[in-house]
């Protein structure tokens, strides 16, 4: 890593830049044990769902623009929104640079207008209710059952493992960004959902790939 782009980030933040090996297939417990896809990796071609419930084909997303993909927790999330409404003042200098911005998350199609409402974006979201791009690029975990009651008290509804009753799953809040030949240039994630990255410094690794791909 060089001085400048070491600079970037915060330690705490743990930006990975190279390919460190595969992860293991099966769903980490826990945030904490979480690998994501790392830079220099293609990006899976995973489907997602529109606000209208129709698919949205990521691959396809990721050929017509460089993209930063987003993964939030949800609508329910303060810290999510915060994150959201943030990277919304900057959406205007991502699209001078030639970005497309698209968060997912975990809440259902029909939730997502709220979420977009609320924190007046005008970039997309989707939503990745069955965790087909999650688990893709690796940042889904298995939640425990403390941590799945914690959530069902406070009436959140998270995804159910698919053929494991009562076995409920989550994502690490995440930033890629990935050039229009489906290499992940960048990729920024935090175990501790309470501390997200500021929009300048993703704006900075966008604008670094950028320059890095001409």
């Amino acid at each position: 890593m060089t001085t400048q782009t070491a600079k970037l980030f915060r330690p705490l933040l743990f930006a990975v830049f190279a390919w460190a090996g595969p992860a293991s297939a099966a769903i980490p417990l826990g945030a904490e044990n979480v690998e994501p896809l790392k830079a220099g990796v293609r990006a899976p071609a995973a489907k997602v769902k529109t606000v209208d419930g129709a698919d949205f084909d990521l691959g396809q997303a990721f050929a017509t623009k460089p993209t930063v993909l987003i993964f939030y927790r949800g609508g329910w999330c303060p810290f999510c929104n915060r994150q959201l409404a943030g990277i919304q003042d900057y959406a205007p200098k991502f699209i001078e640079l030639g970005y497309q911005i698209l968060a997912v998350c975990t809440d259902k199609p029909e939730d997502l207008g709220a979420t977009a409402i609320k924190d007046h974006l005008t970039y997309t979201v989707l939503s990745d209710r069955s965790m087909a791009a999650a688990s893709a690029f690796k940042v889904a975990f298995r939640l425990t059952d403390q941590d799945a009651k914690r959530y069902a008290s406070n009436h959140i509804a998270l995804p159910e493992i698919q053929g494991e009753s009562g076995a409920f799953w989550l994502v690490v809040p995440s930033i890629f960004i990935i050039g229009t030949d489906g290499v992940i240039k960048f990729v920024e994630f935090n175990p501790n959902y309470r501390i997200r990255p500021p929009p300048a410094e993703i704006l900075a690794a966008a604008a670094r790939a950028n320059n890095e791909t001409r």
